[in-house]
């Protein structure tokens, strides 16, 4: 017996001597450590991930030659030989170097390429700073910072950019450069085909980026009736696979009874890593800082991309979002049009009906196919589709009520009750042939010749009943809503268009201090309705100028011209078609790029004029005569400044200013000089997120501070126009300017685990977005949130 126990004592000593330690530090180029790193001996069961300052150690390792694979997201994987000895704890210091496949991501998006799906839009491949026009990207990156849950949310960091209304909370439509209700697309196609912008909802958590392109949209886009609005487009951009393993699942609470959960999952396929997927969703409830208002939503988002081979990529996507929420009516203005008295409506006031309800269903999808032909040229063909259901049923506000001698009760209005529907079905097919540094000469040219053809299907319905009762909104009132309610007859509408747009754009680089944008676009369009058909086509040229006089620095200049072949039937005197009418644009400014595409700062003027309206000719007691003519010049100009990036390492920024002078000038229905509703002159954003490297290691804490100028509710009718709140020649009042603090901490407390601190509106300052005077909604008052994240 002695002489077993003593054997096995012997094979113990051995065993424990034949065994070692390996501890180590992993650190990039910048011998900055680099957090969390996953450490791991090849074909072992032995690793380690590193802890928040770089440091790892893996014990108990048996004596032979190893090979370490060292990974971190945004670094290249690194395989490292190494000789395990039998004896003491052994030390090593390994250095990853940046992955350019996996791009660093700032807040204004990736560093070195250009974002992703962008193309979709300006179809050039060249980064936002090198491109003719004014662009601005929102990064993943942000949006998770800064909690932003909407796309106002997101928006407020792009200057010029601000809502225009949300019709009772129930849509997003955003406004930019003094023009009504931007298109919002998702992946390049329109979701609400409405040419007015009436906006959209959607989730953030799919979001990869947000792309916000002013300027030179037209040329690639079409006309101003579709997506080449010379305000600008908004394309939210939804996230694609990834060819490494993680993901991440969080739990968000917040005020007024808020319970939000995503997820997040990404990964290759196959040992070949040649497909990878990624699928992400939500589900989210909440209520309301007024009464009676509840919402719930679900989202989800499948993505799957296929490397054929070398030089060919598919990749496949869907985003389909579910909305249901009260509609929230808002206050009133407790006095006439041209006098803000709104009124500060108590919290637990809710002037709609209990069954108000207002729902969204909303499904896109995209086929990408990207294939290498040459090392310069590349072709790239994209189908984009999009559904969208919307299901409206709420009260509506109507007049005051008067008393006997006439005299307005501005706190008691007439209720009435609506019920809508709409349908829409957009698609997108698009090819392009992309050439990237093509010579010829000494004169290098990247050059896209592509076209796109377009289909919109919508069909709308609704009824409603004009006066259900009557409310004073100083006191409670029912919330029932009568069951003999007798409806109007339902209006229908309806219609089909087609776009096919061809485009050209050659970008010529003479050398490192000129290059020019030359491009043309033609577009023919197809409108179809119950009682008649219309086409129109028009031609758009762009031309620009990039001169580069120091390194970082681009200075620029563009012209192009959107056509808006909207009202191109209407009849002058002698009966003739008067056609398309015609956006002139100009815009100059400087693009920089410093610290290693770290920080960026845009500096653009711009100016576009409408002055080829067809406008309607009234006699001298404001009577439409019937007929139209040329003329007009509607002008919107101004000044967009901002900078963005990374001043220090652990300092980010984003700040943004606009200037705005829209104006309505020889105008036959409004007062010349007067501004178009909803158009601020100022606008500001700063946001500032610093992040701790030593002391406080883990910790980051941001604030971001935005302003809102003051803005007319409705547009100045000098005499003709009389609709929607509209009074001739009474000067609308502005809405006031309003200013919103938020505020944000943020604790990584090891690899997986990190929290977020949400405080948004910390001032408890109420700003108002109205709808003209049918919708007058205030903005949230203060509240709170946390989030939990589990990463992986």
């Amino acid at each position: 017996m002695y002489t077993r126990l003593s054997l096995l004592f012997i094979l113990i000593v051995q065993f424990s001597f034949s065994q070692a330690a390996l501890k180590g530090s992993i650190v990039n180029q910048n011998n900055e450590s680099i957090p969390f790193a996953s450490v791991i001996i090849k074909n072992t069961n032995y690793g380690a991930s590193a802890d928040a300052d770089g440091n790892f150690k893996i014990n108990a390792i048996e004596a032979g030659d190893y090979i370490l694979k060292i990974s971190s997201v945004g670094y290249t994987t690194l395989e490292y030989a190494i000789a395990i000895n039998n004896s003491q704890t052994q030390s090593i210091k390994i250095e990853l170097t940046t992955d350019g496949s996996l791009e660093e991501v700032e807040v204004f998006g990736s560093r070195f390429t250009h974002p992703d799906k962008i193309e979709a839009l300006t179809r050039l491949p060249l980064e936002p700073y090198d491109q003719i026009q004014s662009i601005s990207i929102i990064s993943e990156k942000l949006i998770e910072q800064q909690g932003n849950l909407t796309i106002s949310d997101a928006t407020k960091n792009v200057p010029g950019v601000y809502t225009f209304a949300t019709y009772g909370n129930k849509r997003e439509s955003m406004s930019s450069r003094g023009f009504r209700g931007i298109p919002i697309l998702k992946n390049g196609v329109r979701v609400h085909s409405d040419f007015r912008g009436t906006g959209i909802l959607t989730d953030m958590q799919g979001v990869d980026n947000i792309q916000v392109l002013k300027g030179a949209a037209a040329i690639t886009q079409g006309v101003a009736t579709d997506i080449g609005s010379p305000g600008g487009i908004i394309n939210i951009v939804t996230k694609t696979p990834k060819y490494y393993f993680g993901g991440n699942a969080s739990l968000r609470l917040g005020s007024f009874g808020q319970a939000r959960t995503t997820f997040d999952v990404f990964g290759p396929l196959a040992e070949t890593e040649n497909v990878a997927f990624r699928i992400n969703g939500a589900l989210e409830r909440a209520d309301s800082y007024r009464s009676g208002i509840s919402s719930d939503r679900f989202y989800i988002n499948p993505s799957l991309e296929w490397k054929v081979d070398d030089k060919t990529k598919v990749t496949l996507e869907m985003d389909y979002f579910e909305d249901s929420r009260t509609p929230d009516l808002g206050t009133v203005n407790l006095g006439a049009n041209d006098k803000n008295n709104i009124y500060d409506l108590p919290e637990s006031q809710f002037l709609g009906f209990a069954n108000d309800k207002s729902l969204t269903t909303s499904t896109s999808y995209s086929i990408r196919f990207d294939r290498e032909l040459s090392n310069n040229l590349t072709l790239k063909a994209a189908l984009y589709k999009s559904n969208l259901d919307l299901d409206d049923k709420g009260a509506s506000l109507g007049n005051v009520i008067e008393d006997e001698l006439g005299a307005p009760i501005y706190n008691q209005v007439k209720r009435g009750y609506t019920t809508s529907t709409r349908s829409d079905d957009n698609s997108v097919l698009q090819f392009d042939l992309i050439g990237e540094d093509v010579n010829t000469g000494s004169i290098s040219h990247t050059f896209q010749v592509g076209f796109d053809y377009r289909t919109i299907n919508y069909s709308t319905f609704s009824q409603s009943v004009a006066t259900v009762d009557s409310i004073n909104v100083f006191t409670a009132n029912t919330h029932v809503l009568p069951s003999d309610l007798a409806f109007s007859a339902p209006i229908t509408a309806g219609a089909k268009s087609k776009a096919l747009g061809f485009v050209a754009q050659d970008v010529i680089t003479f050398n490192k201090y000129l290059k020019t944008f030359i491009g043309l676009r033609y577009s023919k369009t197809q409108s179809i309705t119950v009682t008649e058909t219309t086409e129109s086509d028009a031609f758009n040229p762009l031309f620009g100028v990039i001169v580069s006089p120091f390194k970082n620095v681009n200075v620029f200049t563009s012209y192009t011209n959107s056509s808006y072949p909207r009202t191109a039937t209407r009849l002058d005197v002698n009966g003739s078609e008067l056609g398309n009418e015609r956006f002139d644009q100009f815009e100059a400014g400087i693009k920089t790029n410093w610290l290693d595409s770290r920080l960026r700062f845009n500096f653009t003027f711009f100016k576009i004029n409408n002055k080829d309206i067809n406008l309607p000719v009234y006699d001298e007691n404001w009577v439409a005569t019937g007929y139209f003519q040329k003329g007009g010049n509607d002008e919107r100009k101004g000044i967009e400044v901002e900078l963005s990036g990374r001043v220090l390492e652990n300092l980010e920024v984003i700040t943004g200013y606009s200037y705005i002078d829209a104006q309505y000038k020889e105008h036959t229905s409004y007062v010349y000089g007067s501004a178009p509703l909803n158009t601020p002159k100022h606008t500001f954003n700063a946001y500032a997120n610093y992040s701790f490297k030593q002391r406080l290691k883990g910790l980051s804490i941001g604030a971001g501070v935005y302003y809102t100028g003051e803005r007319p509710i409705n547009d100045w009718s000098s005499g003709a126009v009389t609709h929607e709140g509209i009074v001739p020649n009474q000067e609308p009042f502005n809405v006031e300017a309003y200013t919103q603090v938020n505020v944000q901490a943020g604790y990584r407390f090891n690899k997986h685990w990190n929290t977020r601190l949400l405080l948004n509106n910390a001032f408890n300052e109420i700003g108002y977005n109205a709808y003209r005077t049918s919708f007058i909604n205030q903005t949230d008052p203060r509240n709170f949130s946390g989030i939990l994240t589990y990463s992986f």
